[in-house]
């Protein structure tokens, strides 16, 4: 594949002005057809993606070109249903996908996080009618951002954003924020309540009239995950793209598990990407240290000790995460509480793991690589900007806590979109 052209920074309006989403591809996306070309399709994506990942952090350039190659690669549809021309993928591959282009540049990893997660809630929740036509749509390449936490709630599950009936569509209204994806979106799935109290993904396009992006992220990390303030002004649309959201979670599904099991592989992403790049620096910059009497860096034995650890415990995260994704189909081929709960707690244990490498592997690249590594011409901070600011997303303190009630206690993990 040849190199993506760099967009011109002057495409990005100013801060806090509304952004236009962009318009969807004259040209129909690849359909990917099994597990084996996912991943091959992933690999040669990401050789690609890696070009300029840190001039995007750099000057917060958004992926314009990037995300457009990615989309139309297939891989935002890896995991429509075999019945509706998709390769329904297992998780695990899934999983190892999002790792593969997380090493490469885990903003754009995030970006899909909430697409893959509105796919498989299509395949719970919604009618046959619905299941067609969005299926469809993510197959050509449509791409889903999302307009679901509020930052002025109390708690994250508490939506104040509402719609009402009004004939053949609704009328949302509301402000949401950490919209990742948003900004270069088709459309935007605003969780939203009804008038009974019950939640609904209401599939907004882009550009409707008065659906307002705002370009106002502004974190250390995951700089380019085309974030942000979503404005939702009297918005209207057609009941089609009403979704039952709620019912995802009357009764026992994988779709909490999925959407978490992509959050675990962007960090096993961001230490494999760190870990590379600790190992290149070592050989061709970092000097050895003068107690070692070695000619090389790479030839001390602590720094080999330290990576060596690294990798062990990047190996296991790795291997816990394709044994959630497992876990995944099991309770997605024959959901009830106990394939869900197994599937919630396999997926609990990837996410301490993957959180651990994530953080340790970046701190253990300045140690290893040494004061140089520091210097800003090398913007290595940014693999732990990017680890520190993505592992928050929930607490992983708490999933602990839910493993050892379920092992010491039998109690199945509470059921919700973060578990």
């Amino acid at each position: 594949m040849s190199a993506i052209p760099q967009p011109p920074v002057s495409i990005q309006p100013a801060a806090n002005d509304p952004v236009p989403g962009l318009p969807l591809s004259d040209t129909p996306a690849h359909v990917i057809r099994d597990d084996a070309e996912a991943i091959a399709v992933a690999h040669a994506l990401a050789a690609r993606l890696i070009v300029g990942a840190s001039e995007r952090d750099r000057l917060r350039r958004w992926p314009v070109e990037e995300i457009d190659a990615y989309s139309q690669s297939g891989l935002w549809a890896i995991n429509v249903p075999k019945a509706f021309g998709g390769a329904e993928v297992s998780y695990a591959t899934l999983a190892e996908v999002i790792a593969i282009i997380s090493a490469a540049d885990p903003s754009l990893g995030q970006i899909t996080q909430n697409h893959l997660g509105f796919v498989a809630a299509v395949r719970t929740v919604s009618d046959a009618a619905q299941q067609k036509l969005f299926f469809a749509d993510f197959l050509r390449g449509v791409r889903w951002g999302n307009a679901f936490s509020e930052s002025g709630s109390k708690r994250a599950a508490d939506f104040e954003t509402r719609f009402t009936d009004a004939g053949d569509h609704v009328v949302v209204t509301g402000k949401k924020f950490y919209s990742t994806g948003a900004l270069l979106a088709h459309y935007v799935p605003i969780v939203a309540n009804d008038e009974q109290g019950r939640t609904w993904y209401v599939v907004a396009e882009r550009n409707a009239p008065g659906l307002a992006v705002i370009d106002d992220w502004s974190a250390f990390g995951q700089r380019t995950t085309l974030s942000g303030t979503v404005i939702i002004d009297r918005v209207k649309v057609p009941k089609t793209h009403l979704i039952p959201a709620y019912k995802g979670y009357d009764a026992p599904s994988a779709d909490g598990a999925i959407f978490q099991i992509i959050q675990a592989a962007v960090d096993v992403g961001i230490a494999r990407g760190t870990i590379a790049e600790t190992v290149d620096f070592i050989r061709t910059k970092t000097r050895p240290w003068i107690d070692s009497q070695r000619d090389h860096a790479w030839e001390d034995p602590y720094s080999i000790q330290a990576v060596g650890d690294l990798q062990i415990r990047l190996h296991a995260s790795e291997a816990l995460l394709e044994r959630a994704g497992r876990a995944i189909d099991r309770a997605v081929a024959a959901p009830d509480a106990d394939s869900v709960a197994a599937a919630q707690i396999a997926t609990a244990e990837a996410k301490v793991l993957s959180t651990e490498i994530a953080i340790l592997a970046t701190n253990k690249l300045f140690e290893l690589a040494g004061t140089r590594s520091t210097l800003g011409q090398y913007n290595l901070d940014r693999h732990w900007r990017n680890a520190r600011t993505h592992t928050l997303h929930d607490p992983v303190r708490w999933k602990y806590a839910i493993v050892g009630n379920y092992f010491l206690n039998g109690v199945k993990p509470p059921f919700h979109a973060w578990s």
